[in-house]
């Protein structure tokens, strides 16, 4: 049996496997010199006890862990997939919870509790071009999220100087110890309830491009090159 198969059949190997993935993001923090840029809303917010969503691409999911303060409940949008589950079970050791399912397919029981949460005043995460891609194309679940719950949308994202790249289709970044690293955070993005059908396509492709602008500037900010955003499928782009 080979090790992916018995890694998605042991209760215990999954559990090791996430306790091990954990450390390696404290490793990397630890061992690193980090830098702050732009975090001045999302402070902010977290000072007034303001619920928001924190976007961010599924590429550069490692060390997002560690741009959020540690004392405000957040809730990150996982798939339902064996990856996502792992997922889960890793960032649960850094105190964050997790909602299973998409917030554009078959995620209606993830949208009504992403909904809860943002109006009993707490905060979700979600990457819009998870759980499957295009790389670094926003979906158009994240802005309805934010027009239903009337939050702002927050960008994020890191980078470092020492790093691998792997060939999965998100090109997902894997920081490495002893780096310089930089979290960037993005301008808000409000969407009002409001919002027509064409309005909250503008807002989606907003989103996109702040998150591709901040991952540029962070890359830049390490001496790194940013991966190329994938092309959209003929079928769609981020229609629901």
């Amino acid at each position: 049996m080979g090790l992916a198969k018995r890694i998605g059949k042991s209760e215990g190997l999954r559990g090791l496997l996430c306790w091990l993935g954990s450390l390696y993001i404290r490793l990397a923090y630890a061992t690193g010199r980090w830098q702050v840029v732009g975090g001045e809303t999302a402070n902010r917010l977290w000072d007034q006890g303001q619920p928001f969503i924190l976007a961010f691409w599924h590429g550069r999911i490692l060390m997002m862990p560690k741009v959020w303060r540690g004392t405000v409940p957040i809730h990150m949008l996982i798939s339902q997939h064996r990856d996502g589950q792992l997922i889960a079970r890793t960032v649960s050791h850094f105190g964050i919870d997790t909602v299973a399912g998409s917030s554009t397919r078959g995620g209606t029981a993830a949208l009504r509790s992403m909904l809860k949460f943002l109006k009993s005043g707490e905060c979700v995460g979600i990457t819009p071009d998870g759980p499957k891609g295009p790389r670094m194309r926003a979906s158009g679940g994240i802005v309805n999220v934010a027009r239903m719950a009337g939050v702002p949308i927050l960008p994020a994202t890191f980078a470092t100087s020492r790093r691998r790249l792997l060939g999965s289709w998100d090109r997902f970044a894997v920081a490495l110890p002893f780096s310089r690293g930089v979290f960037v955070w993005g301008d808000a993005i409000t969407v009002p309830k409001t919002a027509t059908a064409e309005e909250l396509d503008a807002l989606r492709l907003a989103v996109e491009a702040g998150l591709n602008a901040i991952t540029v500037e962070a890359d830049r900010r390490v001496g790194q090159g940013t991966p190329e955003p994938a092309d959209w499928p003929d079928e769609g782009r981020g229609e629901e």
